[in-house]
């Protein structure tokens, strides 16, 4: 079985996790030690604190290197600097940390390499990029050259773009009112962080919220609302958004693969 090491264990990672999985290749995620991820539900980073996290089924594991290596399943590793390549040499590395920009992957780390969203460079750093941006190009594989800009502005759903995305106002602990599910109208509290509460701007389905407790930093995503009252059981699946961005890993696995 393959080995690829996917960098970032978030919801869109996660995604790519799942679909290559199911694919027939053995998955290695690398995490930081404090992972960040709002949609919770469908991100293997939970793992990190709770041993293990399920997503549509798929069961990942927080693992040392050692049993990463040695054990099948999806394994998520705290490894944010990649030291298990001094291990193993994958037959692909993804970086889907989604820092919307490189922040240290290189070619020379897998015959395959593959940067998701912007930041990365085909041909320069990475052998492939996948679009991340929502739209016409969304999944579309660059051989040279890069994705789209950060525009900084969410895509939109449901006809809400910047407005879904709640963003601490100041720094320190997350105090949350309420959790991933729920339906919430328009002006109810969402969270507090050191006495500054954040409220909705309109009525939706709360799609993520970062760990009660966790200490955030002043601007930080840390909760998305879906103004689509039908969502409320997609909360707990992969997006569409992550459903076509793997689908154009996977190609790009699979067409490098028989080109190396």
């Amino acid at each position: 079985m393959k080995t690829v090491i996917i960098r970032g264990a978030g919801d869109l990672a996660s995604g790519i996790i799942h679909k290559l999985n199911n694919s027939g290749f053995k998955v290695i995620a690398c995490e930081i030690d404090k992972p960040t991820a709002i949609r919770r539900k469908v991100s293997f980073s939970e793992a990190v604190y709770d041993c293990e996290s399920t997503v549509e089924g798929l069961v990942g594991k927080l693992s040392t290197i050692e049993e990463a290596i040695a054990e099948d399943g999806v394994h998520v590793i705290v490894d944010p600097k990649l030291t298990i390549l001094k291990r193993i040499t994958p037959f692909a590395l993804v970086d889907s940390i989604l820092a919307k920009r490189n922040l240290g992957t290189t070619m020379d780390m897998s015959k395959i390499v593959i940067g998701v969203g912007p930041g990365f460079n085909a041909g320069v750093d990475c052998h492939a990029v996948v679009e991340t941006k929502r739209g016409h190009n969304l999944g579309k594989i660059y051989y040279s050259g890069t994705a789209i800009p950060n525009t900084g502005i969410p895509g939109e759903v449901g006809g809400k773009s910047a407005d879904r995305v709640l963003h601490s106002p100041v720094e320190g602990l997350i105090d949350n009112a309420v959790r991933i599910g729920d339906v919430v109208s328009e002006g109810d509290l969402i969270f507090t962080v050191a006495e500054e509460k954040v409220y909705a701007k309109f009525s939706g389905v709360v799609r993520g919220i970062i760990r009660y407790g966790f200490f955030v930093s002043k601007g930080m995503k840390v909760a998305d609302i879906d103004p689509r009252m039908d969502q409320i059981e997609n909360c707990e699946t992969i997006s569409d958004k992550a459903r076509t961005i793997s689908g154009g890993v996977l190609e790009a696995i699979l067409n490098l693969g028989e080109v190396i």
